[in-house]
């Protein structure tokens, strides 16, 4: 099965994908850097090499290197903050939905007349819940809201906007819109690494926040290798 994977901070520090051949494709937006191997690619959302903050991410770039490659299926692994007490770190979600207010979503139409339809699709997720049980549990049909970054909210931020949805990241609501307008079939997993700033009296920091990323690296070396089995198997 021909599928496009799209990951961040949880692939930095892996191992699974340095056996994968490293190619280059430019769109009119930039030149995009990503691993193949046999039908599956997978792209570093914050760039190869040196990454990018989150703000400064060519999510225009990248989704449209996925379309160019004729791919159509993109499964997208987000680390996220939990704003629910009941999704302590380490639990694994799916978002059917999100919130981007902060700023203005990325779009490929900048000189024509239309805008796509939000949404998230989702087609994959069906499969991938029934077929990585028991091992992961999947928790289904969450919000993301998404900021702008580089910082981490504020805790009074996060006082305003915790009721606005159940997890909180930096890049997601970007890319599903940029899906939509491409045709491309946005499918969401997001791993959840810290609670929000302040949440269940927590605090966090990018030094707190990498480490907590690192102690949840074996489960997304773990989870990356059986979808990719169940996606071979399809």
């Amino acid at each position: 099965m021909k599928v496009a994977f799209l990951s961040g901070t949880s692939i930095v520090n892996s191992t699974r994908f340095a056996a994968w051949a490293v190619r280059t494709i430019t769109t009119r937006f930039g030149t995009v850097t990503y691993r193949q191997h046999g039908e599956f690619v997978l792209i570093n959302r914050h760039g190869d090499g040196f990454p990018l903050p989150p703000h400064a991410i060519n999510h225009r770039a990248n989704i449209r290197a996925l379309a160019d490659l004729d791919y159509r299926d993109v499964l997208s692994l987000n680390s996220v903050g939990s704003l629910k007490p009941e999704l302590p770190p380490g639990t694994l979600v799916s978002c059917g939905d999100y919130v981007g207010l902060q700023q203005g979503p990325a779009t490929f139409f900048d000189t024509e007349l239309k805008g796509g339809a939000p949404g998230i699709a989702n087609n994959l997720i069906p499969v991938l819940v029934a077929k990585l049980a028991p091992e992961f549990e999947v928790k289904t049909g969450m919000v993301y809201v998404q900021m702008r970054g580089p910082r981490f909210e504020t805790k009074a931020e996060i006082r305003i906007i915790k009721d606005w949805g159940d997890v909180i990241g930096m890049t997601a609501a970007h890319e599903a819109d940029l899906c939509v307008e491409a045709g491309l079939h946005y499918n969401s997993l997001a791993l959840v690494d810290n609670y929000a700033n302040g949440l269940a009296g927590t605090e966090i920091d990018f030094a707190r926040f990498q480490h907590l990323v690192k102690s949840n690296q074996e489960k997304v070396d773990r989870l990356f290798g059986r979808m990719l089995e169940i996606f071979a198997e399809a």
